[in-house]
């Protein structure tokens, strides 16, 4: 199939190039302005393999069966201004923290074309064209409305070492990742320390779990089925060294993606008459070192 990738980070690279690496045709598109400086080939560093691989590239989203959005959650509105040729494009899956860009999607492409899907892992782009995938695993899971189109995809690329699944239920698919995401991006962000620091420290690890029972009860709350003991025993399975990108945003100067991460669990708790007070507080600590610049 044709692949069009639409956010050339971390994610949107790690994507490609194991697309690329199974025998996909991919384009990746970038900003006019930054196109001549990318490379023709691509290159990956994961415990899967070190590929380097043939792309395309361009400034404009060209015809394709799987357009795959793989940008921050806050450059998504600028991101789609690139799409045009919505008739040409079978199926959006949009790989975005959080939730809320499910119903902007839908109203653009229509619900039958967006295809729900999240992914876990530690992906960064280290320099124009270069990708470094740095968990032991990659997990990509699908909503079932894709399974007939994406079926023999997925078949592919668990050959290759990815973690592939359909799940049918969206609640538990979008959630599922949420309740996970949310507490460590924020904790890390807030403390400014890696999962294992985290963990290994009382304060924050009793922030951390705070937030996991938090999210999680919001999450049920939604009709998600998530348990906050499993979600717990995800953090001390994960590499100790692991870092969010929201704290890499915050070390690096970029805005993090505090509403599209903290945002939908705030506003469910409100919707339910839950609580969220630990959420907030480690989305106001982030907020703070972002207006200080605190980026040591």
């Amino acid at each position: 199939m044709r692949h069009a990738i639409l956010g050339a980070g971390g994610v949107g690279g790690f994507i490609a190039a194991c697309l690329a690496h199974i025998g996909e045709s991919v384009t990746l598109v970038v900003r006019p302005q930054t196109l001549a400086l990318h490379p023709p080939k691509l290159q990956l560093e994961s415990p899967y393999g070190n590929w380097t691989v043939d792309v395309d590239w361009s400034a404009s989203v060209p015809p394709n069966d799987i357009l795959w959005l793989t940008m921050k959650a806050t450059q998504l509105d600028s991101a789609l201004r690139f799409v045009t040729n919505l008739e040409s494009i079978r199926a959006v899956v949009p790989l975005l923290n959080g939730i809320d860009h499910l119903q902007l999607l839908r109203s653009k492409f229509g619900s039958g074309r967006v295809v729900p899907a999240t992914i876990a892992g530690e992906f960064e782009r280290v320099s124009v064209g270069h990708i470094v995938h740095r968990t032991p695993f990659a997990v990509l899971n699908f909503s079932g409305k894709g399974r007939e189109l994406l079926q023999a995809l997925v078949d592919r690329l668990r050959v290759i070492g990815l973690t592939c699944n359909f799940i049918d239920d969206e609640p538990t698919l979008m959630w599922g990742k949420l309740v996970f995401l949310a507490p460590i991006a924020l904790a890390t962000a807030a403390f400014d320390r890696t999962v294992g620091e985290v963990v290994a420290d009382p304060t924050s690890r009793a922030k951390l779990e705070a937030s996991v029972r938090e999210a999680c009860a919001v999450a049920q709350a939604e009709s998600a089925k998530v348990d906050a003991e499993a979600v717990l025993n995800l953090f001390k399975k994960s590499p100790p060294a692991m870092r969010s990108s929201m704290q890499k945003d915050v070390a690096n100067g970029r805005p993090p993606e505090l509403d599209a991460i903290g945002g939908p669990i705030i506003r469910a708790a409100q919707r339910h008459g839950l609580t969220a007070a630990v959420t907030e507080e480690l989305m106001t600590a982030v907020a703070r070192r972002v207006r200080s610049g605190d980026s040591d």
